[in-house]
């Protein structure tokens, strides 16, 4: 069996540090991206100011880490990993780090800069014991297009960085419609060196979906019609792998509800409908009529669910939603939560070690193209070799062609090739169109049916040389689904 992509890139990564032993930046920067291999997948989350970033990262995490105010923690690059114990540390530009003092406040998680200046810290870093943390850290960054350019430049700086590699493994881009703003960043992130321009790891989430609808029960689905249109744009499709719509106030609160909320949202569905409907007119409305909750309670009611969320509890609970969990569960499902955390993993979690090779071999080739050496030529012809050869790579490369509509295939054979490349996960189910719980003999039936029918178009001679290399590949990539099945015993 031919040792896989990972294995193969960091013997690559090895014999570069040993290439360059004799420079401490060199060494130390590889040591750390070879790490990388073992540590959770770095997952950014990015967008303007205001997208929902920080609602949306404590949606995935289940609990109200990352402050969501326009606080000055909002306007640094924070890391939140898996720890035993909770933990934030502060990384200042000079200097050792320092630990920050936090604290609860109505659930959420608080903490501040102890009076250090924003543009003097490089970075936060937040441990926390979750679960969702295990297998991804998550990074939010500052809002891109700010007002405040230093804060603007904070974010490009970390996601896209004019001398070095990304930080991060892959990108949760957020956005509230598609504006210029929104497209020159995923093309600046559109990696055009290494892995040779691909979107395989950026997935772009419509944001706040609930506010499309002007908050209407059926917000969510106009919301869902304009994200499916996305995906149909060519030019979306060549910038990241897929669109989703996510209403990220509603996934958090649905995540993290109360019971003190749920019973005034029951105490609120109770009240005649024509009543509630007028509250519901307006925020200020809502806060200011007396409905036989106080004022305040209101105000944290509105501030925690926002109008959409409220009207949609209070009609679930109308309709026969009976108790807390319930209701969470509906909500999340509803928020469009769960379709987003199906696409991490089929999309970043599945092709965790692709995701990773790519990080490693980009800092390689950052450390050959910086520091040049005639010893270092077979590292430059092995990451090439590497690039070519690994099917790994020549299935983004073709993904990337098809989605920009450069392949001339019938539209069923295109579709057909891009979910066998990979192109809805990489998963054998996912990549074979079948059920995820389809049995190794489906799995393996179906695999050997697709490999004949792209093996006789390889082979027809009514395809021409761009088509038959097209079908070959699409034939490996069968052979590779077969060879991972477990063997009939």
């Amino acid at each position: 069996m031919s040792p896989s992509l990972g294995s193969v890139v960091r013997v690559l990564v090895r014999r570069t540090i040993d290439t360059y032993r004799d420079s401490p930046q060199a060494v130390g920067w590889l040591q750390h991206n070879l790490a990388r291999f073992d540590e959770p997948l770095r997952v950014a989350i990015a967008g303007k100011v205001k997208a929902g970033k920080s609602t949306l990262l404590n949606a995935l995490v289940g609990e109200e880490i990352a402050p969501t105010d326009a606080g000055e923690c909002t306007r640094v690059v924070t890391w939140y990993l898996d720890a035993p114990a909770p933990k934030v540390t502060m990384f200042p530009r000079e200097g050792p780090p320092r630990g920050l003092a936090i604290h609860r406040d109505h659930g959420a998680l608080r903490f501040d800069l102890s009076g250090v200046p924003v543009e003097r810290v490089d970075k936060l870093e937040v441990q926390w014991p979750s679960q969702s943390l295990r297998t991804q850290t998550l990074i939010d960054t500052p809002g891109i297009a700010s007002l405040s350019s230093d804060t603007s430049a904070r974010a490009g700086a970390f996601l896209a960085p004019d001398d070095a590699p990304s930080q991060a493994d892959a990108v949760i881009y957020l956005m509230r419609h598609l504006h210029a703003t929104d497209v020159r960043f995923l093309e600046s992130f559109y990696d055009q060196g290494v892995a040779r321009a691909t979107p395989i790891n950026t997935i772009a989430v419509l944001s706040r979906a609930d506010e499309i609808g002007v908050g209407r029960l059926d917000a969510l689905n106009s919301a869902r019609r304009i994200a499916r249109r996305y995906r149909a744009d060519d030019k979306i499709r060549g910038l990241c792998q897929t669109v989703v719509a996510v209403a990220g106030l509603l996934a958090q609160t649905g995540r993290t509800m109360r019971q003190h909320e749920f019973a005034a949202l029951s105490a609120l569905a109770a009240l005649p409908r024509t009543e509630l409907d007028g509250m519901l007119l307006s925020v200020d409305r809502f806060v200011r009529v007396d409905s036989g909750l106080d004022t305040d309670a209101r105000a944290r009611l509105i501030d925690r669910f926002g109008l959409f969320g409220v009207r949609l509890g209070a009609t679930l609970i109308r309709q026969g939603v009976a108790d807390p969990t319930a209701l969470s569960a509906e909500l999340v499902r509803r928020s469009g939560l769960d379709d987003l955390r199906a696409l991490l993993t089929t999309q970043f979690a599945e092709r965790r070690e692709l995701l990773k090779a790519r990080s490693a071999l980009l800092a390689v080739d950052l450390v050959l193209t910086r520091e040049p050496r005639p010893a270092a030529a077979p590292l430059a012809a092995e990451v090439e070799r590497i690039l070519a050869g690994a099917h790994e790579f020549a299935e983004l490369r073709l993904l990337a062609t098809i989605r920009a509509g450069v392949v001339k295939l019938p539209p069923d054979a295109l579709t057909e090739a891009e979910r066998l490349l990979g192109g809805d996960g990489g998963a054998p189910a996912a990549r074979l169109g079948l059920d995820p719980a389809a049995e190794p003999a489906e799995l393996s039936a179906a695999a050997l049916d697709a490999a004949g029918r792209w093996q006789r178009r390889a082979e027809s001679p009514l395809s021409s040389r761009t088509v038959s290399d097209i079908a070959r590949l699409v034939v490996r990539s069968c052979e590779g689904i077969l060879a991972g099945l477990p063997t009939p015993r």
